[in-house]
């Protein structure tokens, strides 16, 4: 039994909406998968805030032709596909895909969508070796440290550098007195 027409437009609001708070969209061939290697998948990319919807081309495209943000995708839209719906940590997603990925050897990136902009694989592999928020907030945060010690150890030198310079002047004029 196929979908009714009030049914079609329900799941095309919904891929809409699904879109609206997306960063980026991968589009991935998933033939072959099982429905527990999908659950896996979706289990993997729940933590970092990722969606994993399987739904027809057809009404995907429907859904991205108003919107110059994901019409770029528009040709990955064929065969078998799933769409990633990548919402807060992109690197982390990525790398729960690579992971699941490399467990299953089934599935493979047709590319992606983001900020308009039609990504391949490779663009999507690039953005997976980005380091993660969390990485970077670190790296920061170390950097930071670091100049406040050097800036810190440079002020503390400030008086140990001048009471060292008074007692060699102290030292000098006690030797011109004495000679």
């Amino acid at each position: 039994m196929g979908r009714t027409l009030e049914n079609k437009k329900e799941i095309v609001a919904e891929l809409k909406e699904s879109l609206t708070d997306t960063q980026l969209t991968v589009v991935i061939d998933y033939k072959g998968l099982s429905v527990a290697e999908m659950t896996n998948l979706r289990n993997r990319l729940r933590p970092t805030g990722a969606q994993c919807t399987v739904t027809k081309n057809t009404l995907m495209r429907i859904a991205i032709q108003d919107d110059p943000n994901w019409q770029a995708m528009t040709d990955l839209c064929k065969e078998s596909s799933a769409f990633l719906f990548l919402k807060e940590d992109l690197g982390g997603a990525l790398k729960a895909y690579q992971e699941f990925q490399k467990v299953t050897k089934k599935s493979v990136i047709r590319g992606g969508a983001m900020e308009g902009r039609l990504l391949t694989e490779a663009d999507v592999k690039a953005i997976a070796d980005l380091p993660s928020k969390e990485q970077l907030m670190a790296q920061i945060a170390g950097a930071i440290n670091g100049v406040a010690t050097k800036l810190a150890v440079g002020i503390n030198e400030v008086p140990g550098s001048l009471a060292r310079a008074l007692q060699a002047v102290a030292d000098k004029d006690k030797q011109d007195e004495a000679a």
